[in-house]
């Protein structure tokens, strides 16, 4: 049996860790603090991939916890920032149920590969993107508008329902073969 705890998967989990002490950094107003959470959680996301293809340890589990750590990490943060800024609530309940779905409908639990779609990679890019972008923007003195933010967070929580959709069209059509 493999052993579950890589280095790659350390790195994921490091960012289930940093999601409540950035979330309490948030709600702290500690900007900085928050900033170097976030940095640290991007390169563990950047690196555990590559590490874990580099050292032959890929598997069907290391991509679900990856992903997971993801979810949860965004979800947190999103949730903290829905009360700082004029980001809807909406949005990391979103993410979490669009998550959700996504294990899902890939059988993930059962030990199948996640199986990704192009709109889905996108917003799971956006999610740490509309994160960066609250809390870069505080650090630099709220450089963005919250007209802005907002916009882009209501963006997000439209093309999450549409993702969603698409996954849901998809399993129903594969059912029903139309």
């Amino acid at each position: 049996m493999e052993n579950p705890l890589t280095l790659a998967n350390s790195l994921s989990l490091l960012r289930i860790f940093i999601a409540p002490l950035a979330a309490w950094s948030i709600f702290s107003g500690y900007w900085i603090t928050t900033s170097l959470l976030l940095i640290l959680a991007i390169l563990s996301d950047i690196f555990d991939g590559p590490i874990a293809r580099y050292k032959g340890q890929e598997s069907a589990g290391g991509g679900l916890l990856d992903h997971t750590c993801d979810a949860v990490l965004v979800g947190v943060l999103l949730f903290a920032l829905s009360s700082t800024h004029d980001i809807p609530l909406l949005l990391p309940i979103l993410v979490l149920t669009s998550f959700i779905q996504y294990v899902l409908d890939s059988k993930a639990l059962s030990g199948s590969k996640l199986r990704t779609s192009l709109l889905g990679r996108i917003n799971g890019i956006a999610y740490y993107v509309m994160a960066s972008l609250c809390i870069f923007s505080e650090l630099l003195g709220g450089l963005l508008s919250a007209f802005f933010l907002t916009t882009c967070a209501w963006f997000l929580v439209i093309s999450t329902l549409l993702s969603m959709s698409e996954r849901l069209w998809i399993l129903i059509s594969k059912k029903f073969s139309w």
